[in-house]
């Protein structure tokens, strides 16, 4: 299950940075001029669970896979983007293919770094960025409306339902509101829209605010400002310093964490982004345990065993007899498998089984 996380914001704001730090890659060409990134970036990373190692631990595996998600550096956006200002055409429909956006936002002082804007305002910026999403939603939407309305009026089933939500819901988007602040976002007609649209301002956001090393501990004004204007929109709020995280690369994982310990910060902020990404798209992880390999595998939550079980292999699914779970917490406790089953931990689950985040799984099928 693929999980590919948009980064966008104005030029110069840390995100070529943020990338490099985020991907350990450090391929994406960063520097202190605007349209520095051009085409898009893509890596794929590992997602952070220190659980893997501890099973690692027992098991004693030949490897370890973590799940994966792939982050793409989308080159900044300007003023005028939706109307193809900056290339930002180009730029908002790499946007569109992703599940969620990461919106780095500059919250620092610095005289020797320009702001394409010709200060730091991360309100500002921010509204910035929002308004030329729902730009490009409003004209993605009127193209739909034509044949929305030539649907309904050759009376096509639920054509007429989805011609009144798009017309209420363009204008919600004429009133500057993005799509994700909608009333009637979670009906189905709204769902059956975006899932054919994939509206940029619908998506989940992440603001990853970008400060100085010694501003880690404590929110400046930058970062309080947007604080609030996330919480009015329930959206999630990660501080980072991208240029230290990139300094961490270089690092091994002892002297990375001696350094953040010195700092007064328990983690990296991208390892913190990363789960948080995870999290936000409502996706979990479940283990497999053997001598070749300890794995994580991505599911939705809610997922039945059986459906857990086709991320491995359809055929898991198709011929699925039974599941033997074991949980984390239980795995641990009883040093492995073979003890877990001893002191009675392991189930046999059946399809109705909604898995667990931290389940250890193995699946009996038959095709």
């Amino acid at each position: 299950m693929g999980l590919s996380v948009g980064i966008v914001g104005l030029p110069n704001v840390g995100k070529s940075t943020t990338f490099n730090a985020l991907t350990k890659a450090a391929n994406a060409q960063a520097a202190n001029y605007p349209f520095c990134t051009i085409e898009p970036n893509k890596a794929v990373v590992e997602v952070p669970d220190h659980r893997l190692n501890e099973l690692a631990k027992i098991v004693n595996p030949q490897r370890i896979m973590h799940s994966m998600i792939e982050f793409v550096d989308i080159a900044g956006l300007v003023k005028g983007a939706s109307k193809g200002e900056g290339l930002g055409n180009k730029f908002l429909a790499n946007i569109r293919e992703t599940d969620l956006i990461l919106h780095i936002v500059r919250c620092f002082d610095d005289e020797n770094i320009t702001h394409v804007e010709g200060g730091v305002d991360p309100i500002r910026d921010i509204e910035i960025i929002n308004l030329e999403l729902i730009l490009a939603d409003i004209e993605q939407l009127n193209k739909k409306l034509d044949r929305l309305a030539k649907e309904a009026k050759a009376n096509l089933k639920g054509a007429k339902e989805c011609l009144e939500l798009a017309q209420d819901l363009l204008k919600h988007l004429e009133d500057g509101k993005m799509a994700s602040e909608y009333a009637n976002r979670d009906s189905e007609a709204f769902l059956t829209l975006n899932k054919e649209l994939r509206l940029l301002s619908a998506k989940e956001v992440i603001y990853g605010v970008n400060v100085s090393e010694d501003e880690l501990l404590d929110d400046n004004d930058y970062v309080k400002k947007v604080r609030e204007y996330a919480a009015k929109s329930n959206h999630s709020v990660m501080k980072l310093c991208a240029k230290l995280e990139e300094d961490l690369v270089g690092m091994d994982e002892a002297e990375a964490n001696e350094f953040l310990n010195e700092l007064g910060v328990s983690e990296s902020g991208l390892a913190a982004i990363i789960r948080t990404s995870f999290a936000k798209l409502n996706l979990i992880s479940y283990f497999t345990c053997g001598v070749q390999e300890v794995r994580s595998w991505t599911i939705h939550k809610g997922y039945k065993a059986p459906k857990a079980a086709s991320v491995i292999h359809n055929d898991f699914e198709k011929g699925f007899i039974k599941a033997e779970v074991i949980s984390y917490d239980d795995f641990i406790a009883c040093g492995g498998e073979a003890k877990a089953k001893e002191a009675g931990k392991l189930r046999l689950e059946g399809k109705d089984y909604e898995v667990i985040d931290g389940d250890i799984m193995h699946f009996r099928f038959n095709v």
